[in-house]
């Protein structure tokens, strides 16, 4: 598999490799999903550690790999306290609720800050793809930082991505940033499964229906790049306060509203990947 690097300028090989389904090279994994943004703050850690779990809970095999460097959220969400052992050439996953997990977060202190540029960061991406035992994975959910920078560039050129899944608000400032991402990963050759709003609306006491972010923002950027447009999320404080106890909302209450919604994007994942074969 060619790991040359290829700048964004690239623009012919970016609209000449074909934007299928393609197997990537992780050693002991079948199909890795990148959750992804460009802007920071949409929920992307909590989708991605849901949307494992809910994998999980249908029957598949999943890790989840925190490619946010300098920002690791995986330790808080999994309550994961402890070092990955290592035997000096590879780094052995943390398994916690019965999922792979790996982050820079557990190498380092909480309040650590990885004040690192930009080589260093895909020195460290690399490790955690081909020095890492991932064993037998169906799926390796890849919880991306914000922005359209070296971790992006790298697990779409080096390691080749099979698809990513697009999170967001529906208010116009984030939007803004998701735009742009949307526009690297089809420059790049990388196939979008479609669009997920996120913090769509909450349910007041009263009964009523708030979306205090904005309406429809996210379908109408589907629409305008010709994505899918796989759902909504709600506003609910049973999420926050589950993810910050370190036993995200699908673990801790499976047949919540919100764990339903997960278990949907599941079925839909494991659908498209996992029964055609």
């Amino acid at each position: 598999m060619d790991n040359k690097k290829v700048g964004l300028s690239d623009t012919t090989k970016a609209k000449t490799e074909p934007k299928t389904f393609r197997r990537n090279p992780i050693i002991g994994t079948k199909y890795t999903i990148a959750i992804s943004s460009a802007k920071g703050g949409v929920g992307k850690s909590t989708f991605a550690t849901n949307l494992a779990l809910a994998l999980k809970q249908i029957g598949c095999e999943v890790g989840i790999l925190d490619a946010d460097v300098y920002g690791p959220s995986l330790p808080k969400l999994f309550a994961i306290n402890e070092k990955p052992e290592t035997n000096g050439q590879k780094l052995k996953p943390i398994v916690k609720y019965g999922i792979q997990c790996m982050s820079i977060g557990f190498l380092t202190e909480e309040q650590t800050p990885m004040i690192w540029r930009g080589p260093m960061v895909i020195s460290a991406i690399k490790t955690f793809t081909e020095k890492v035992e991932w064993k037998n994975l169906d799926f390796l959910i890849v919880d991306m930082p914000p922005g359209t920078g070296d971790t992006q560039l790298t697990f779409a050129q080096g390691i080749k991505v099979d698809s990513a899944i697009i999170i967001s608000t529906p208010q116009e400032i984030a939007l803004m940033d998701v735009k742009r991402g949307i526009k690297m990963f089809d420059k790049l050759g990388v196939k979008i499964l479609g669009l997920v709003e996120n913090m769509s609306y909450f349910i007041g006491d009263d009964k009523k229906k708030y979306e205090i972010f904005g309406n429809g923002g996210v379908k109408e950027t589907s629409i305008e790049f010709k994505k899918e447009f796989l759902g909504e999320i709600p506003i609910d404080t049973e999420v926050g306060k589950a993810g910050d106890n370190g036993k995200p909302i699908v673990e801790q209450n499976p047949n919540h509203t919100i764990s339903n919604i997960y278990m949907s994007f599941a079925n839909k994942l494991k659908k498209l990947y996992l029964d055609k074969n």
